[in-house]
């Protein structure tokens, strides 16, 4: 094997999660061993920063922050949503990639995120190719979406599964305290897969989940989700229902722009009812029943409870990053690093590597198997499935009482 010798750079893209600084140290922790790696930068927000010729000299941080990140939740580093056009289109971006790449010689490039992110990659490390500049280039994945082709689940879905099956157990007693039921609503993250929804399954598993869970996956019938929503109130004087923000029904309209034909209605202040899903479809439940309804969004707190983290899902996102730097060295280019699922009854996560051009932009959505027949529920399949990565507790120490996350001196290299 030839040794390449240089810099290496860093960058995040996309949404953040609990756990993608988890990533960034197994980057930066092995890439600092590495002989053949002559620096270590963490681009200023993903790509841009390297465009903009902005981007940190890892080598001048001290060893306790580093560490610190595998606790510190969202992106470090600053993160993009930024996509490179195709270089047959546009070939300005992938020209000063190569310059920065030259000036600094940067023969390792390590990108963390998702399907774009991935995308972004691929182009990359094509273009490299194509004019002959020696790069390696790993993709670090990262998406509490649980979306990424090939990988068995991704760096960020196991913790934001952990809180999402916790909240919503908390959730559940609360809204019994009283002698008066309650219709309530939980809005769950997920577009077009509903991975982070069905996490709720989990706290239906112990006895204090959702009644109903409607994904993405499967259209939404407005009447039918009525009709069960009512029987279940009618029957326990409580119903819990959860959502993925994403759902449509099977003209392809997403539910919550319903909020929108709601906002023609006026209430007794002549006040337009608007919201996202959540509000919008516990205003339509109220004007049926009459009864006590409460819309909740998880939002951003999903994916950023690094104080409700997954041991494993923490070791398994360093894992990637430590493991991305050690493949590069090795030879490796042009993949992304993926887990997959040893054979038996125990939990054992492997490392397979994936061809970047086959996870671009390809969305790994829940096997209809694992849903129920009537399209509001999961089965035992995906508690199986997602039970064992959300092992093991993992949260940021503490100082007075609050969490220590930290703190990154970003001095910036020149040349």
């Amino acid at each position: 094997m030839t040794v390449l010798k240089g810099a290496a750079i860093f960058g995040q893209s996309g949404g953040p999660t609990s756990v993608i600084n988890a990533s960034a140290c197994g980057v930066f922790q092995e890439a600092l061993k590495q002989d053949a790696i002559t620096a270590v930068y963490g681009a200023a927000h993903g790509i841009k920063g390297i465009l903009d010729e902005k981007f940190y000299d890892m080598s001048k941080e001290d060893a306790y922050e580093l560490d610190l990140l595998k606790t510190t939740p969202s992106s470090a580093l600053g993160s993009v949503r930024y996509k490179l056009k195709s270089a047959d289109e546009d070939e300005t971006d992938y020209k000063r990639l190569v310059e920065v790449f030259k000036k600094y010689n940067i023969r390792y490039f390590f990108y963390n995120g998702g399907n774009d992110s991935m995308d972004t990659c691929n182009k990359v490390s094509k273009y490299m190719q194509k004019v002959g500049y020696e790069c390696r280039v790993m993709g670090v994945p990262k998406t509490i979406d649980n979306d990424l082709f090939g990988t068995d689940h991704c760096p960020g879905y196991s913790s934001a599964a952990k809180y999402i099956a916790t909240s919503t157990m908390e959730v559940y007693h609360d809204a019994r305290v009283y002698n008066t039921g309650m219709i309530t609503i939980l809005e769950v993250m997920g577009r077009n897969a509903g991975w982070l929804t069905a996490a709720t399954a989990l706290a239906a598993y112990k006895g204090a989940g959702p009644d109903l869970i409607y994904l993405p996956e499967i259209d939404f019938d407005m009447d039918q989700f009525l009709t069960d929503c009512i029987r279940i109130y009618k029957e326990t004087g409580n119903c819990i229902v959860a959502v993925s923000e994403g759902i449509k029904d099977k003209n392809g309209k997403y539910i919550s722009e319903y909020g929108s034909d709601l906002a023609q209605q006026k209430d007794s202040f002549g006040h337009s009812q608007l919201g996202g899903l959540a509000a919008t479809l516990a205003a339509i439940v109220k004007e049926k029943t009459g009864a006590k309804v409460r819309g909740i969004e998880f939002s951003l707190l999903q994916r950023c409870a690094a104080h409700c983290g997954s041991a494993r899902d923490v070791e398994e996102s360093y894992m990637s990053g430590q493991m991305a730097v050690k493949y590069a060295v090795e030879g490796m280019t042009d993949k992304m690093v993926g887990f997959k699922r040893a054979e038996g009854s125990e939990y054992k996560c492997e490392i397979q590597l994936l061809d970047l051009s086959d996870v671009a932009n390809t969305e790994k959505k829940i096997p209809r198997e694992w849903i129920n027949e009537a399209g509001n529920g999961l089965k035992q399949e995906f508690v199986d499935y997602a039970l064992p990565l959300i092992q093991g507790e993992s949260a940021p120490p503490k100082e007075d009482g609050l969490p220590r996350f930290a703190k990154l001196k970003k001095v910036l290299a020149t040349k």
